[in-house]
């Protein structure tokens, strides 16, 4: 279906929104420039309503149909940059050096507002559409911290949908699934203490340089030797830290990473057996171990119905062909799975062409998929709120 001529002609414009927002990029809930333009874009285009300071500093546009309607579908989009330094080289590249938009928020969203001026302008729905603005989703858990501060009820939403660019997949086809999408994220550091010795003389140390670098290995067996094949499940350490000269067995070592599943009862495995590993360790080398285990973000889990819904969009949106309803569920971790937990609804990603990686720091938004994303997040309202 060829993109509405209106939303066409407003793909340049949100182009420019996009390439400000990410030349300022802002961390965490430290979104106040990017929270301030939302919300003053959304008092231009005449939303019936804007507050802010949800979950700290989230933002959430009102918008009513034409025609009354008790239903009300909220859309989401995340705000936050990461702490990278940019080497795109494009003209709208960060000016903020160690900060940049590597994952795509800024493109997120522009398009929602791309859809908010739509849907304000036409209002050719029955009800209400809640655009949400969140900050913090990298890590933050600003999507949990919106829940807390009581969106879903205060604003009365029935159904949520977010949605997420995809290198690789190319620009105007959509990609989702029902079910489990994304891992739960957990994190975990651990504390080694032995007995700290010159190097030269190791049979007086209790080593935990050598006592890290085996449960390094050890750890790697949770997930090879004690979880299902059929599960999945991933466990990395990704930093080892332990002394400060070359002739000095360290008192003290750390060791710290990320757990990833889908499974409760595979995440709950995964821990226990982290900890009797590290119990008998101890034991072992007469070392004192500690684990300090944080759950993180859980599992987002798209709702059958509303997949279903998300999935016919996308497909008068790019056509019958371009959407892969069956799309891999992936490792990483996203805090919308906040609020897929307290309502109905559907994470879909859209792609991004053959850009760089998300996180890396070439990374860029594609402007090309602006205005199928735009059409995507109107069709889904047209559609569920139907006149």
């Amino acid at each position: 279906m060829p993109i509405k001529n209106r939303i066409a002609e407003l793909a340049d414009e949100i182009a420019l929104w996009r390439h400000d927002l990410h030349r300022h990029p802002e961390l965490d809930y430290d979104v106040h420039r990017t929270a301030g333009i939302v919300a003053e874009k959304l008092k231009e285009f005449r939303c019936d309503e804007i507050i802010t300071g949800i979950g700290k500093t989230g933002v959430v546009g009102i918008i009513t149909g034409r025609v009354t309607g008790d239903r009300v579908i909220g859309l989401r989009a995340d705000m936050d940059a990461l702490p990278i330094h940019e080497t795109s080289g494009k003209p709208h590249a960060s000016l903020t050096p160690g900060k940049m938009h590597a994952c795509g928020h800024d493109g997120h969203t522009a398009m929602l507002l791309g859809a908010a001026k739509y849907l304000a302008e036409t209002r050719n729905f029955a009800g209400k559409v809640a655009v949400i603005f969140q900050p913090a989703e990298e890590g933050g858990g600003g999507g949990k911290a919106m829940v807390d501060d009581d969106l879903m009820t205060r604003f009365g939403i029935h159904e949520v949908y977010g949605m997420h660019n995809l290198p690789g997949m190319p620009v105007g086809q959509f990609g989702t699934r029902p079910g489990p999408i994304m891992a739960a994220a957990d994190k975990f550091e651990i504390r080694i203490e032995g007995r700290g010795a010159h190097a030269a003389m190791p049979h007086l140390a209790i080593d935990t340089v050598l006592i890290g670098s085996q449960l390094v290995t050890m750890l790697q067996s949770i997930v090879s030797r004690n979880v299902d094949p059929l599960e999945s499940a991933v466990l990395s350490v990704t930093t080892f830290h332990a002394g400060d000269a070359f002739n000095v067995l360290p008192q003290k070592a750390s060791l710290r990473g990320t757990v990833r599943t889908f499974n409760p009862a595979i995440q709950d495995h995964v821990e226990q057996r982290m900890r009797e590993m590290i119990s008998s360790f101890a034991a072992l080398h007469g070392a004192s171990i500690h684990l300090d285990y944080v759950r993180g973000y859980p599992v987002t889990r798209n709702h059958e119905r509303e997949t279903t819904f998300a999935i016919d969009s996308a497909r008068r949106t790019a056509g019958e062909d371009r959407v892969n309803q069956g799309i891999a569920p992936m490792m990483g971790a996203e805090d919308f799975s906040y609020m897929l937990d307290e309502r109905p609804g559907c994470f879909i990603f859209i792609g991004n062409g053959a850009s760089a990686g998300l996180h890396h720091p070439d990374y860029d938004f594609n402007d090309a998929a602006i205005p199928h994303g735009v059409s995507y997040w109107t069709d889904l309202v047209e559609t569920r709120l139907a006149r």
